[in-house]
């Protein structure tokens, strides 16, 4: 897949699938902007990446005022955009009765209102025939025990994007979403216990956790003029993880 001189912004570009994501679109030719909330991972993913095509913002798009430091940097650059990738999301796990307001308000305000207002405020800047891609989840549609607060947020996701795939039809912009199931991530790691790991990787028809790259090699495609033909869509990546559950 070509992407020369496509210019492409990952928001959450500085770990697991936004990185990796970042990684492919380099390869492929593309001018790449990541955005993170902190200058110093930010300059640790630029370090590692290494290409001249990269370009770091930094913007936490958990609050209006990061998104529109993100917007003024697009206007200030003269950024017009071929690939908008929202993939900046947190995710935490309780039940119910012990879920707390600072857990909702974080991962609404991340997964949900990041990501709406963030696709709100670039949309003057998407070029006719562009492509807007979500991260969302296999917990959009699932019912897994303690996921309620992350689950619900990607499933508002889902219902945003096919929306929105309606709304820009009109410019030939295409909207997907990709559905990760377990995939080895930091941020993946970092919320669930040791034990908590073997079972999802167990429950997978693959036996194993996917991999950063393999999100991403998906990110690209829907990205690509090889789907051309494809909007409004959530593509589920998961090694097999809800039909292994459900046989």
């Amino acid at each position: 897949m070509d992407f020369t001189n496509k210019k492409v912004i990952i928001t959450g570009g500085t770990l697991g699938i936004g990185y990796a994501s970042a990684e492919a679109f380099l390869a492929a030719g593309a001018q790449v902007w990541i955005t993170g909330r902190t200058a110093d991972k930010l300059a640790e993913a630029a370090r590692q990446l290494n290409h001249k095509n990269l370009n770091t913002i930094v913007s936490d798009t958990s609050n209006l005022e990061g998104i529109e430091h993100l917007r003024a940097e697009v206007v200030r650059q003269g950024i017009t955009l071929d690939v908008l990738f929202l993939n900046a999301g947190i995710a935490s796990f309780a039940p119910i009765e012990l879920a707390t307001e600072e857990q909702f308000d974080a991962q609404f305000n991340t997964n949900v209102k990041g990501a709406y207002f963030t696709l709100q405020k670039l949309i003057p800047f998407l070029n006719e025939g562009s492509s807007v891609l979500f991260t969302s989840s296999t917990n959009a549609t699932a019912q897994a025990m303690n996921s309620s607060v992350y689950s619900a947020t990607k499933a508002a996701l889902n219902k945003i994007a096919q929306i929105a795939a309606n709304e820009l039809a009109e410019r030939k912009i295409r909207v997907n979403l990709i559905s990760p199931g377990p995939t080895e991530t930091p941020g993946l790691i970092n919320a669930i216990p040791a034990e908590a790991k073997e079972y999802i990787q167990s429950a997978t028809a693959m036996k194993r956790l996917g991999k950063p790259s393999e999100i991403a090699h998906t990110v690209l495609f829907l990205a690509s003029q090889q789907a051309s033909f494809i909007t409004g869509t959530e593509l589920i990546v998961d090694g097999g993880l809800i039909s292994n559950m459900l046989k």
